[in-house]
């Protein structure tokens, strides 16, 4: 089977594109030479990997597969040839969906460049950061929803629990109390992010579950909140990553709590991922040590 790397990059394009023109445009080459090139990758390959319309396109199953796999593979050949190039590796990839570790970001990455000067971090927010590591574009994941059990790229590991906490508008008749109930909620409209999905309304009983509202991101959800057209309920990280002058956090008492998971790629491209894995569960089971102590 001819597979070359032009093959891999063209389905790379055309599956973070959603377009032949918008890969086309990536890649620098013309549609029609694109077409030629995802031609001659699945008669290779021997399956339709894009279904085209004249208005859509969409990877097919073994066309998303190859894909996320298409990017992997090629990540990993960049990593070598900057390894060969620079004699360092390259910067450790983290991602989290909006909350990273909470209260304990700043210190672990502090603490990380103390003692591994050598090896920087890279840190940034993603909708779907499992997604990432699957394709090779990230190292390490902060998560708060466990990736599939039967996912065979992503391997995982929980981390911490997190109280969940109610967001109240500033005024609000709740907002003055020291923790709340769901019961107490579930005659409100309760905001639900789209990239933060630890909440939902099947939080509640059967039968007394809230009106819901879906927002696309954090932001939309604290202005949502803020200004009064909902309440909304999270993890206790939102509330050291997103503090907003017009909304009040505080724990809801009879929530389950929410796990947050580390995760990582079953082959790892990036050589710190085991140190870095090891510097955070460290970092975790000293601060509770810490917080039991002070109790």
């Amino acid at each position: 089977m001819n597979v070359e790397l032009r093959h891999l990059r063209a389905l790379a394009a055309i599956g973070d594109e959603g377009t032949l023109t918008g890969a086309a445009h990536a890649l620098h080459v013309t549609q029609p030479a694109l077409s030629r090139t995802l031609a001659q990758l699945e008669q290779r390959v021997g399956v339709r990997l894009v279904e085209r319309t004249t208005r859509s396109l969409r990877l097919t199953e073994p066309g998303t597969r190859l894909w996320e796999n298409a990017h992997r593979i090629l990540g990993q050949l960049d990593d070598a040839l900057a390894d060969a190039g620079q004699g360092a590796p390259r910067p450790l990839r983290l991602v989290f969906a909006w909350a990273a570790l909470g209260s304990h970001t700043v210190p672990l990455l502090r603490a990380w460049r103390e003692r591994h000067p050598e090896v920087p971090v890279d840190i940034r927010r993603a909708d779907d950061p499992a997604a990432l590591l699957r394709r090779g574009e990230a190292d390490l994941a902060f998560l708060r929803l466990r990736p599939a059990p039967d996912d065979p790229h992503v391997v995982h590991r929980p981390l911490a629990r997190e109280r969940r906490m109610a967001a109240l508008p500033v005024g609000h008749p709740l907002a003055d109390r020291a923790a709340v109930e769901l019961a107490e909620l579930s005659t409100e409209t309760v905001a639900l992010c789209a990239t933060a999905a630890t909440t939902g309304a099947e939080l509640w009983p059967a039968g007394r579950r809230p009106r819901t509202v879906t927002v696309p991101g954090v932001d939309e959800w604290l202005t949502t909140i803020a200004t009064g057209a909902a309440v909304g309920v999270t993890a206790e990280g939102t509330v050291y990553q997103h503090p907003h002058p017009g909304v009040r956090y505080l724990p809801v008492r009879d929530a389950d709590p929410v796990t947050v998971h580390l995760a990582w790629h079953a082959r790892p491209a990036h050589p710190a991922v085991d140190a870095f894995r090891d510097h955070t569960e460290r970092h975790i089971a000293e601060s509770d040590r810490r917080a039991s102590a002070d109790v």
